[in-house]
């Protein structure tokens, strides 16, 4: 019976034991785990905070390695070539040499005719032609309405309704990079000009009061025109300050005191 009694008292310290055993593994492994998740979300918490600070006004938009960032944008013209030619067909205003009223006041016309086949790819035949052109325009210009001397805003109006010409534009405030832009782009430019500050040994008394003719190049020595002034005035040189100096456009009480603009068709 003694024996029974402590075989009985052993196996319930057994049992006490592993029950004992038992419940300090939970509470170990639940520690454990505790641990575990507490360090996790620190470490995650940690992670944000430093590698993900808060913008402030002075952070700047990282670039794509190799990347420079974006410039702002600038309005800086290109440059422009030495020189450039555009080749317009020549016409005097007076093409038999016949300064008579209608010819002496035909610059306008005649500006107008050369650009007018320039841009149609077509040429001047023949001096009859070409008078013939001149005569015809004149008789329109002053069948409508127009004064012997127009603005070109006014021959703007003409080539419109005339040739059909609907893409004429006007150029205020012009600069000499102004009509050598308009160049280089194809366009050549019909310029206004107090005729009387027009450097031309070919004019008869000094050049007209109002005259036009077309800046069709330039180089090194200055602007390239169709005169229609003369005779010789095709390829006529004028000094870049020469030309611009004269450039103005018409005004009846003051010619110098017309506005510095010029005709081209886009």
């Amino acid at each position: 019976m003694r024996k029974l009694a402590d075989s009985t008292k052993f196996s319930i310290a057994a049992l006490l034991f592993m029950i004992g055993l038992s419940i300090y593994a939970r509470h170990y492994f639940m520690l454990i785990s505790d641990k575990k998740d507490y360090y996790a979300k620190q470490n995650t918490t940690n992670y944000y905070n430093s590698a993900k600070p808060p913008a402030t006004s002075s952070d700047t938009t990282e670039q794509p390695s190799g990347q420079s960032a974006p410039q702002p944008e600038t309005n800086t013209p290109a440059p422009l070539p030495d020189k450039a030619y555009l080749k317009v067909p020549f016409l005097v205003q007076a093409p038999f040499a016949v300064w008579d009223d209608l010819h002496q006041e035909a610059c306008e016309e005649a500006s107008l005719i050369m650009v007018k086949h320039y841009i149609k790819g077509t040429t001047i035949t023949s001096s009859d032609s070409g008078d013939k052109e001149i005569i015809n325009l004149v008789n329109y210009v002053e069948n409508h309405g127009y004064k012997i001397d127009v603005t070109v805003a006014e021959l703007n109006q003409i080539a419109k309704s005339y040739y059909g010409l609907k893409t004429g534009r006007v150029k205020t405030n012009a600069t000499v990079d102004d009509i050598k832009r308009e160049i280089t782009a194809g366009k050549p430019v019909i310029i206004p000009a107090a005729g009387k500050l027009l450097p031309n040994p070919n004019f008869r008394a000094g050049g007209p009061l109002y005259h036009m003719l077309v800046v069709k190049g330039y180089d090194e020595n200055g602007f390239i025109t169709n005169d229609p002034g003369t005779r010789k005035g095709e390829d006529f040189h004028y000094k870049f300050d020469d030309l611009y100096n004269a450039l103005h456009d018409w005004n009846p009480q003051n010619i110098l005191e017309g506005q510095k603009a010029y005709l081209v068709f886009d």
